[in-house]
């Protein structure tokens, strides 16, 4: 089950393009469920997650928690999806505020 975990700091008005860029699972490497949590320390951080060319999810708000709160399962669970063998995933964030915030992501793939 390849695992993929992330801590990004979100600047001001700004949106990470793919935080998936570069890790070794960006890319499935056989047909899966595709598990996303996500937790953000505080208000007015969008989500979009695009698997295989499929928009599975489309720039929605994540749960805020308290600053170093980490991700606990199942209850930071934002959507799962199917993707097949060879599919790029990629994952947005989007701070819709003045501040920067600080997002935690894991992207767990089951094999189907």
């Amino acid at each position: 089950m390849p695992l993929m975990t992330d801590r990004q700091s979100v600047a001001a008005n700004a949106t990470i393009q793919n935080v998936l860029a570069g890790k070794i699972d960006e890319f499935l490497r056989m047909n899966s469920v595709v598990s996303l949590y996500a937790v953000a320390e505080a208000v007015g951080v969008n989500i979009s997650l695009i698997v295989g060319g499929n928009v599975v999810l489309d720039d929605q708000e994540i749960v805020s928690r308290a600053a170093g709160v980490s991700i606990t399962k199942p209850d930071d669970l934002v959507i799962q999806a199917g993707g097949l063998a060879g599919d790029r995933m990629i994952l947005r964030l989007r701070n819709t505020t003045g501040a920067a915030i600080i997002v935690r992501t894991q992207l767990e793939s089951l094999a189907a």
